[in-house]
């Protein structure tokens, strides 16, 4: 078997360069989707239900589009146009989401939901395929600090996104919430983050060679029978399996790693459902003053914009750490500050020291986005990379699925409308990932990248 050749790291950069605007799409949603639904009229106890959308999106395209991808192979590439076309549609969406009161006055919440699921599944497309393409291209050697790279960019898309209602406010666009209407910097911020995602993507699409698929199974030993060529559109992929025989053969990691992923990816939906009103009417400024709504939504961003600061400086330093201690370790402490984080959002009133507990968070946030898919990338067959990727977002939608669905029952029945209890069970939960991570195995890579 070949050995894939050794990328410089500007192109495992190109792999990823598109994420960091698929991940600006998502921080804008995460920041501001509770807002925008709460200012159409939504009630508190039904905001996880609108956040359905995203893992009922992500659970339903994912698998389909790992599968078709991994069988696709055109002038291209095999990742490529789905990630080039979910962007653009990607893009439409960004632009519509705003205009929602408009596009259907007499029912803006259905306009809005139908919105946020197109958004949804369109982004899906887009991202899916970044996660694939990482194991495609690289090396075994070289997987780790691919994902610690895109781990990296993905976080700053998610700083930029978090703050661009800011920065609109800082050019004078009004942060005023009118009851029934999107603010104009939330929906500016929407239109920049469209036109951002649409052309980094475009970097990776026209910076990012394929391999070939004769090329491709060389590299990873598997049987060709096709006919290779780089413009061939007519060559047939390595066998593939069906969607059950996957299911039935892929790796016991995943499984392992399902039962973290799902404690983890529980706690971050709550933050994103709640924090927004958990701080509403507590959170105070310098002066000990409580912040308006407005203020509140526009700070909510700015908490949102700082967990991927210190993502990235943390993403920087985790593939050498991880090469030295190997990842259950790294991804374990990752989650333990993570835990820290959210019980310090739900002690701490001030709208500054909130800043605090969001660099555990950050930490957390880096090991859930590089440490899983490093570790699953080495223990699942290439031919069928995509799928077992699409796959895997099982374990990150079905927690937030759960939590849609029990969410509005657990606010409102067990915690009396208080939603701050909702970030103390979000660090119970993260606090539980960090020990099913000892239970995790691991095939661990012996060379340094």
């Amino acid at each position: 078997m070949k050995r894939k050749p050794k990328l410089s790291f500007w192109q495992i950069w190109n792999l990823s360069f598109g994420f960091l605007g698929v991940q600006i799409g998502y921080s804008l949603q995460n920041s501001n989707t509770s807002s925008i639904f709460e200012s159409l009229g939504a009630d508190v106890s039904h905001l996880s239900y609108f956040w359905l959308a995203a893992p009922v999106a992500g659970m339903v395209i994912q698998p389909i589009i790992g599968m078709f991808s991994d069988g696709t192979w055109t002038r291209l590439g095999r990742r490529i146009p789905y990630i080039l076309w979910g962007a653009i549609i990607s893009t439409i969406a960004l632009l519509l989401m705003p205009n929602c009161p408009v596009l259907l006055a007499f029912a803006p919440l259905a306009m809005g939901a139908f919105i946020l699921l197109f958004m949804d599944l369109s982004f899906n497309v887009t991202m899916q395929p970044f996660r694939a393409l990482v194991a495609d291209m690289l090396d075994d050697s070289q997987k780790t600090t691919g994902y610690v790279v895109q781990t990296f960019l993905i976080n700053l898309g998610a700083v930029i996104g978090a703050f661009l209602p800011l920065v609109m406010t800082w050019f004078g666009v009004s942060d005023e919430a009118v009851p029934g209407q999107v603010s104009r910097h939330i929906a500016y911020s929407y239109y920049a983050g469209g036109v951002i995602l649409l052309l980094t993507v475009l970097v990776t699409a026209f910076k990012t060679r394929e391999y070939p698929p004769k090329e491709f199974a060389e590299y990873n030993g598997l049987l060709y029978d096709g006919h290779s060529g780089e413009n061939s559109s007519a060559a047939k992929a390595p066998a593939r399996k069906s969607f059950l025989q996957l299911i039935m053969t892929m790796p016991p990691v995943m499984v392992r790693l399902g039962v973290t992923q799902f404690f983890s990816w529980a706690a971050l939906f709550m933050m994103w459902t709640y924090l927004k009103p958990a701080i509403t009417g507590v959170v105070t400024d310098g002066a000990g003053q409580i912040l308006s709504d407005g203020a509140t939504q526009t700070w909510v961003g700015v908490l949102n914009g700082i967990y991927p600061i210190p993502a990235c400086i943390a993403a920087l330093f985790l593939g050498k750490i991880a090469a030295r201690y190997g990842n259950k370790p790294v991804y374990a402490v990752c989650l333990l500050f993570g835990a820290l984080g959210f019980a310090g959002l739900y002690l701490l009133h001030n709208q500054y020291a909130l800043m605090i507990p969001m660099v555990g968070i950050g930490i957390a946030w880096a090991g859930i986005l590089a440490m899983p898919y490093s570790i699953l990338s080495r223990a699942a067959d290439a031919a069928n990379m995509g799928a077992y990727m699409g796959i895997f977002n099982f374990t990150i939608t079905i927690p937030q699925i759960f939590m849609g669905l029990t969410g509005g029952v657990i606010v409102k029945h067990l915690f009396g409308s208080d939603a701050s209890l909702m970030l103390l069970l979000a660090g119970v939960s993260m606090l539980l990932a960090a020990v099913s991570v000892a239970f995790v195995k691991d095939r661990e890579n012996t060379s340094v990248a």
